[in-house]
Parts: structure tokens; C-alpha cells; sequence
């Protein structure tokens, strides 16, 4: 990742010319370099049906096969990639100076988690539908307890850690013990289910860092996102409550659908449960684009359990709004990668109070469109999926009206 020193002969252009090249390559960036040094698949684009359909390669660094997920809108923001633990095999031993989390798609086994001068690892267990955290720069290895291969997606802030420090021995051969991310102990990674209020939303959290089945878990009512929608949010180890980070859990009913709205790139929504789509289109062309001509250039992507779908591709700016379409309900994670630098909305800056964008719609302050002011084609297109699936719409008329 580190750049290269070779020197080029510099000559001062003509009177009337400007130096220097007048067309050039755009440069990978140092996150771009690493990637390329891993030697695994690199998945670009907006998401993804079902994980499990992506190809895996040799990854020798690891000990194992996995490709990288390279998402649209995501790149300086979140790396995610997918790892394979060989059967009943265990993957190298590995440290790094960004934060991780993984989720597990499919398989059984254990983690365990160390620093120098512990006298023995932190040891917990890991199904299909877990959720733990990996601390700052503390070793860890991913252990299979089967016969079978097991798949884990883990989302971090590589990205903006390597483009900054650029140097492959500051992110994976650094000393430093981070005692305030992982101080130890027996009970740092005993899952708790204590329900508590989100300082600053009010809405439903819970400190843990690791989460057992998050696919089959309690999750408190919210009504935020749409009328029935649960949602927990994890808290974890070392990072700040006051910054509601941490992602969600979320469920949508069988039949309903979230409002449209918008914000800075980053999230990615991965299914847990259930069937579902998601729509994604420039906050430019508007509340309604297909009225406004733009209906061809709105992005639709289909998921079932494994699959995930970048929420705000672009750049941001863009309207995004989801739909559960299957006999169950439409479980989902907004998959956290860990901070990255970015703090809030811009137009909320020199707010003191902020509206909850999921509740007030874009006339009231907030950034998401009401019901009543969707393009029609939204209820039409999602009236036809729904009749297809066999499902039968579950949308009150008093919520277009």
C-alpha cells in the first residue's frame, strides 16, 4: 500500500500551456491497492440477491476463501467481504488497526480473542444468525465446529484507516493494546439482553458484543420506519451511546413497506428473514420519479436471507425505501462497520434540535417522503409483487390520504 519513490523529470510547459498532464488515470486508492494484494474476488455494484452466489477465492493471508464487497456509495466508508472457514479447520490467527464485526450466514463454531500478555483467550461460540465484534488490534481466530464449510460476512472501517495511515505495518503488525476497546475479562463477550433507551432517540437499545441469533431474537416495537416495524440497536464495547451507532435491527410485517428516505452513504441492509426489495433513486428527481420521467433509471433490488443491498448508493442523496414481500416477515441488519469519520447530516449541523427523519416527512423538516406524497407507481409495482408471492397487502388507505 505504501507509495512508490521512483522519480519523474519535471519541464515547464510553453508560455501559454498549463503544466503537468492535461488527461490523466484516476489513482486506486490505498484501500483499492490492498484489496488487490489480498488476491480474492473484489463484488462491485449496489448489493446483492444472496450472498452464498458470490465466487470465492484462495485467500492464503487468511487461511481460507473469501471475496470482497466493493459496494456502491460505500467505497471510503465501509469494507465488507465474505470469509470461508474450512471444515472442521480454523482460520490464521489475525490482528488489525480497524474495527470488525461479523455476522455468520451459515455454519457453527467458536472465536477466540487475545492480546499479548493474556494468559489465555477469550473463547465464545458463534451460529448461523450471530453477531459479535472483533476489539481494536486484539488477535483473534475464527475456529469451525463441523464437517461443513461456514460462511461469515464481516463489515469494518478499513477503508478510511488504511487510506490514512497507507502502511500494511500500521494496520496489521502495530503493538498497541487497546485496553479501552477490550479491557478483558470473563464477561466481555457474555450476550446480554437488557433493553434500554437510546440516549439521544429515545428509541430501543441494547449493550452487547455479541449477539447470539439476531435472526430470531426479540426485537421491542418502533412503528418508526413503518406502522409494526421492531428495531433494536446494539451498543458496543468502547464506542459512544450518544452516537446512536452500532446499526439496527429491524423487522418489516408481512404486506408493509417503509417510507422513502435519504441520507449519507454507508448503510448496507443485509436479510436475516424473510423476502424482500429495495428501491434507490437520486434525491434529484424528486418524491415521485416516475411521474417525473425518471422511472427507468429508479435501481430495484431483490434479497432473500443472505442477500444485502447498499441503502444509499451515489454518494448519498438518494431516496431509498424498502419492501417486505414474503408469507414472514422482512428481517433485516443495518450491518455497522465501525465509525469512519463522518458525523451527522450536513444540512443538520447548525441544528440544536433535529426532527426523526423516519417520522416527519420532507415538508415537515425531516427526509422522508410521506405516504400520501409517493409516486403511485411505488403502491402499484409493490401491490403486483405482493400478488405474485401470494401475499396479501397489509398498507391502511388512512396512510395515503
Amino acid at each position: 500500500m505504501a507509495t512508490v519513490d521512483d522519480k519523474l523529470s519535471f519541464s515547464e510547459p510553453s508560455e501559454d500551456e498549463p503544466a503537468g498532464y492535461h488527461v490523466y488515470k484516476r489513482q486506486k486508492s490505498p484501500y483499492e491497492r490492498y484489496m488487490d494484494e489480498e488476491g480474492i474476488p473484489v463484488f462491485r455494484g449496489i448489493g446483492v440477491g444472496d450472498t452464498r452466489s458470490l465466487p470465492l477465492g484462495d485467500w492464503p493471508r487468511r487461511g481460507g476463501r473469501g471475496t470482497f464487497l466493493y459496494l456502491n456509495g460505500c467505497e471510503n466508508v465501509k469494507g465488507m467481504y465474505l470469509v470461508e472457514v474450512p471444515s472442521g479447520g480454523a482460520l490464521l490467527p489475525e490482528k488489525h488497526f480497524f474495527d470488525e464485526f461479523y455476522l455468520v450466514i451459515e455454519g457453527r463454531g467458536s472465536t477466540e480473542v487475545w492480546v499479548d500478555g493474556d494468559s489465555k483467550p477469550n473463547v465464545f461460540e458463534w451460529q448461523a444468525g450471530s453477531l459479535f465484534m472483533i476489539p481494536l488490534n486484539a488477535s483473534y481466530r475464527l475456529v469451525n465446529a463441523t464437517n461443513s464449510p461456514a460462511l461469515l460476512l464481516a463489515a469494518n472501517n478499513a477503508p478510511p484507516i488504511i487510506n490514512i495511515f497507507q502502511q500494511r505495518s500500521i494496520i496489521f503488525d502495530n503493538d498497541y493494546v487497546a485496553r479501552a476497546r477490550f479491557p478483558g475479562g470473563a464477561d466481555f463477550f457474555k450476550a446480554r439482553d437488557e433493553v434500554e433507551a437510546d440516549p439521544v432517540r429515545g428509541r430501543a437499545a441494547i449493550r452487547s458484543n455479541v449477539f447470539p441469533d439476531i435472526a430470531n431474537c426479540f426485537l421491542p416495537l418502533d412503528n418508526q420506519r413503518a406502522r409494526g416495524f421492531r428495531r433494536i440497536q446494539p451498543y458496543f464495547h468502547g464506542f459512544i451511546p450518544e452516537a446512536g451507532m452500532g446499526g439496527f435491527i429491524g423487522e418489516y410485517p408481512s404486506g408493509r413497506y417503509s417510507k422513502a428516505h435519504y441520507h449519507a452513504s454507508g448503510a448496507v441492509l443485509v436479510c436475516l428473514t424473510g423476502k424482500g426489495y429495495t428501491f434507490n433513486w437520486p434525491v434529484a428527481f424528486g418524491q415521485k420519479p416516475w411521474e417525473a420521467g425518471h422511472g427507468d433509471q429508479v435501481k430495484v433490488l431483490e434479497y432473500g436471507p443472505g442477500g444485502l443491498v447498499a441503502a444509499a448508493p451515489g454518494g448519498g442523496n438518494w431516496f431509498h425505501q424498502h419492501f417486505s414481500i414474503g408469507q414472514t416477515p422482512l428481517r433485516v441488519i443495518n450491518f455497522w462497520g465501525g465509525p469512519n469519520g463522518h458525523w451527522g447530516h450536513e444540512e443538520d449541523q447548525d441544528r440544536e434540535e433535529i426532527p426523526a427523519w423516519n417520522i416527519y416527512g420532507i415538508e415537515q423538516g425531516g427526509r422522508s417522503i410521506n405516504y400520501k406524497n409517493e409516486d403511485p407507481e411505488v403502491r402499484r409495482y409493490y401491490v403486483q409483487r405482493l400478488a405474485e408471492e401470494g401475499v396479501a397487502a397489509d398498507m391502511p388507505e388512512s396512510l395515503f390520504s
